[in-house]
């Protein structure tokens, strides 16, 4: 376990999120036209939903093809019914693990395999008291602000819903029509996708090119691949070789200016509490390399869309699973 001032200078370089690179382009807006195949949890569950799906297409398929990758440990980040690269990305893993060719289109012979998986890919979920105690606070964008709060916590139960099953909270409402999510008792519709991997990894790859990151086992096989957002032009992702050194579950965060180049210089260091609304979300993973690691973020619909200030960023919930396939000393490698 780092010191205090150790996992500050951990932390420093892993905050901003800047502007969408041109070659990753945002999630798709769909039309109210199309809307109704989204809606339909019974077609999202329908095994015999198997025309081809690519990261152009849209309806029911999609997110059943978007929650079947992500229980297979293939994630595509927030399930959102709007492939994109992510979703070519995991895909294409999926498809080269089961050794079918990599066209990253969802085919019939991909199909056949992720149906392979019994479970539906929908169930109901009745939400509880708990998940509407909060608090719930909006997070002020700005650093000195963020500081004053006691904890960095979600903003409204549809954010934390939203990240209990890897989905965008605006597909959680689609998928139950004029449904509130305030009252306990209320029953919904979300993907099933709390599936656990018991598995250790024996080393990790993290790929510049490909835009992920992946779990092996001691043979090479892959035992699971999380999209990322790695680096930019300003902190580019160190190639190399590294292990992992301390794994942090709900961090501070240690804001110094002084350490990021695009930092309002009137701005002092600060000290940002826990939270899965902290810069580096819900969990740290140091590396040996200084200043660098594997962890969380409070926007999980930006990853692999944004740049980031040299470390490794993945969802909350994948940082969270990666977490518990590493131990200090796991090899990890870094490659273009």
């Amino acid at each position: 376990m780092l010191s205090a001032v150790m996992l500050s200078f951990s932390l420093f370089l892993c905050q901003g999120i800047t502007a969408a690179t041109s070659d990753q382009p945002k999630p798709k807006q769909h039309s109210a036209v199309h809307q109704k195949n989204l809606l339909d949890a019974d077609a999202i569950n329908n095994a015999s939903l198997t025309r081809p799906v690519s990261e152009k297409s849209i309806g029911a398929a999609v997110i059943r093809a978007q929650i079947l990758l992500s229980r297979a440990n293939f994630s595509v980040g927030e399930i959102d019914g709007a492939p994109g690269i992510n979703f070519r990305r995991s895909v294409i893993g999926f498809q080269n693990s089961r050794v079918i060719s990599p066209s990253g289109i969802v085919d019939q012979a991909t199909w056949k395999a992720l149906n392979a998986d019994p479970g539906p890919a929908m169930v109901p979920y009745r939400i509880t008291t708990e998940d509407l105690a909060g608090p719930f606070e909006k997070i002020p964008p700005d650093m000195m602000e963020q500081a004053k709060l006691p904890k960095l916590g979600y903003e409204s139960v549809d954010e934390e819903l939203g990240e209990r099953f890897h989905s965008n909270p605006q597909l959680l409402h689609k998928l139950n029509l004029n449904t509130q999510f305030d009252q306990p008792g209320t029953e919904i519709m979300v993907p099933n996708v709390n599936k656990p991997i018991n598995a250790k990894a024996a080393s990790v790859v993290v790929s510049k090119s490909l835009g992920t990151v992946t779990a092996l086992d001691g043979t090479g096989k892959v035992i699971a691949q999380y999209p990322t957002t790695t680096g930019s032009e300003h902190d580019p992702l160190p190639i190399g070789d590294w292990k992992v050194i301390t794994i942090i579950h709900n961090p501070f965060f240690f804001y110094n200016p002084e350490l990021f180049w695009d930092a309002d210089s009137a701005q002092a260091k600060a000290k940002i509490a826990p939270g899965p609304r902290n810069p580096v979300g819900v969990v740290w993973i140091g590396i040996s390399k200084e200043n660098y690691g594997m962890h969380g973020t409070p926007d999980p619909s930006a990853i692999g869309h944004t740049q980031s200030h040299g470390c490794v960023r993945l969802t909350n919930w994948d940082a969270m699973e990666l977490a518990k396939m590493v131990v200090q000393g796991t090899p990890v490698h870094f490659k273009e």
